[in-house]
């Protein structure tokens, strides 16, 4: 497998000429006091070393040994703990968090690119800072004061991980079944008692305490999810200075063993009257977990990416070494008894599907964290419209990022051929690696349904048009002709969006299958369609900084030209399929399947 290398420079293109982050920083006063270029930059190389030197070098490690159990007690594998400890005291577990317990406050512009780093690492590594994290933002914007100054901080200082303990054995995507009971005690506190399964991070000894995040109902709680609350539970108890005391209530049951990510402990986790602690209120539990349930589909969207660029690091390299065969066009290394791969047009094919397709979801990625931090950060009809587009978009990164994460990681696994099906190449473990993806934190089809069918259809398509108009907008002022290859295709790729969000509208009144049968396509146009925006504006950068020689802006305009040429077409179909209906789907009996 090719040594891991950090894109930097492709990550500075984006944040500074694409997405103008220091004029946007700027307008963002809560930002600006934490985040300039200077420590933008000195941050995304840090973090690099970390990723290339530290983690990304236990990765084959990790998924050969796995995590073992014992006897409730789950070890990780060689490499993991010194490399935890060493991510944990450059202060990186605190990267995102909010400034007032102890965290950086960096933007998600950032910490999105942090976390690709990480899952092109090793993405088993990177879920367990990553459910830390995300589980720190939903305990920052619902917990109680007590909680964040007694949990946060050490959440944040990387001396205590944390869980998100959704699932049951009965109750996969349908939580309001969920049976885990929480019994009010007189002193504030609750008895959590229940069973969790699939709960990655669950138990480990990367750190000396776990805090779980868990979703119980109360005895006379509403039926269905409006019953639902959160509890923090600690693994082990502590006092009011953070002291540890005796173990809670909580144990690991078993480990899972699974197809992939080896080297993350995914858990079934068992609470026995373990105390725990109310975070926001009564039966409003799913409303808070959701806080971190989308920051986590968000980051898993960036293990899809982060899988797909080290499968095209280790493709390339492999393509340009490996000779087999000759030219179409005759010998190019006559000196050899054959050409590299890299004259074959199905092998540049496949590599030029997941160049374009890497920088694409990257920079799709980067304009979704974006709007986020204006969600976050900003005033008025700036702010309104960012968290509008962070809704209508979460569920795009989940999926479009991990189908595409998946599909890179297969062209990779064919371009090296035999050797790809091989552990010794270690480029099936990528493949494995990224598979999950498409199901945890909601499976892709139901990412499908929340866009179209909550998101779309529940706003009568007014969350869609907002993006469109943007889009309208940005194609009415690029009137430069050089443009025009990149623009004329966008311009007939969002009228195409804009025409079938209208029909499907049109269509859900008359059959209530109508948006199940055509989500998943739908989801596909408006990812094609919002990563062409991307391009066209990368290519647009790339185009002003022509003329200064450097390659890589050469190479961004014809990666450019290839997306548009050989992938946006891929709507096309996709549109077609979307319109066929339910009937093709459901016109089958049942007992005929």
């Amino acid at each position: 497998m090719a040594d891991y290398r950090v894109p930097l420079k492709d990550m500075s293109f984006l944040l500074y000429d694409v997405f103008k982050t220091e004029a946007l920083w700027q307008k963002l006063p809560k930002l600006a006091e934490h985040v300039d270029r200077e420590t933008a930059d000195a941050i995304l190389q840090e973090c690099a070393k970390i990723a290339e030197q530290e983690i990304a070098p236990i990765a084959r490690q990790g998924d050969e040994t796995g995590v073992s159990f014992d006897d409730g007690v789950v070890s990780t594998a060689p490499g993991y703990q010194q490399a935890f400890n060493t991510y944990a005291e450059g202060g990186w577990t605190a990267l995102g968090g909010d400034p007032e317990y102890g965290g950086m406050g960096m933007p998600k512009m950032i910490t999105s690119l942090h976390e690709e780093m990480l899952c092109s690492a090793d993405i088993s590594f990177s879920l367990y800072p990553g459910l830390t994290a995300g589980a720190g933002l939903s305990l920052a914007k619902h917990g109680s004061e007590a909680l964040k100054e007694k949990y946060l901080t050490r959440m944040y200082a990387g001396e205590w991980a944390a869980s998100m303990c959704l699932t049951e054995a009965h109750a996969g995507s349908d939580l309001g079944i969920i049976r885990t009971k929480a019994v009010p005690q007189e002193d504030g506190s609750y008895r959590i008692t229940g069973n969790k399964i699939f709960i990655t991070g669950g138990e480990h000894d990367l750190t000396e305490n776990i805090v779980h995040l868990v979703l119980a109902k109360l005895p006379d709680a509403p039926a269905g999810p409006r019953g639902i609350s959160l509890f923090l539970v600690p693994k082990i108890k502590a006092d009011d200075d953070g002291n540890l005391g005796e173990a809670n209530g909580v144990s690991c049951g078993s480990i899972e063993h699974k197809m992939g990510i080896h080297a993350s402990a995914t858990c079934v986790m068992n609470f026995d009257d373990a105390e725990g602690y109310l975070i926001g209120d009564i039966n409003k539990g799913l409303a808070c977990m959701f806080t971190m349930m989308n920051f986590e589909r968000i980051g898993v969207g960036i293990q899809g990416i982060g899988a797909a660029v080290r499968s095209y690091q280790n493709a390339l390299e492999y393509a340009k070494d490996r000779i087999q065969g000759r030219s179409a066009t005759g010998a190019i290394n006559s000196d050899k008894e054959a050409d590299s791969i890299m004259v074959h047009g199905d092998v540049r094919r496949m590599l030029m599907n997941m160049k374009a397709l890497n920088e694409g979801s990257r920079a799709l990625s980067t304009y979704i964290a974006m709007q986020l931090d204006i969600a976050t950060y900003g005033e008025g009809e700036a702010q309104q419209k960012g968290e509008n587009l962070a809704a209508l978009m979460t569920p795009l990164a989940k999926a479009f990022f991990t189908d595409l994460g998946f599909e890179s990681t297969v062209h990779g696994q064919q371009i090296f051929g035999g050797h790809g099906y091989i552990r010794e190449w270690g480029q099936e473990q990528l493949v494995r690696d990224a598979r999950i993806a498409q199901i945890y934190e909601g499976t892709n089809g139901i990412q499908a349904m929340d866009l179209l069918a909550r998101k779309v259809a529940g706003s009568n398509g007014k969350l869609m048009q907002i993006f469109l108009e943007e889009v309208q907008a940005y194609i009415q002022e690029t009137s430069d002709d050089k443009m025009s290859e990149f623009i004329t295709p966008l311009t007939s790729a969002v009228a195409d969006l804009a025409e079938l969000t209208q029909y499907l509208l049109d269509k859900a009144g008359q059959d209530a299958n109508e948006l199940g049968s055509s989500a998943n396509d739908y989801l596909h146009v408006f990812g094609y369609t919002a990563m062409a925006y991307t391009w066209a504006r990368m290519a647009q950068e790339a185009l002003n900084k022509i003329d200064s020689g450097d390659d890589f802006y050469q190479s961004k305009l014809h990666t450019a030209r290839y997306y548009f040429a050989r992938i946006l077409p891929r709507r096309v179909s996709l549109i077609a399929t979307a319109k066929s209906g339910s009937q093709p789907l459901f016109a089958l009996d049942e007992e005929l399947f």
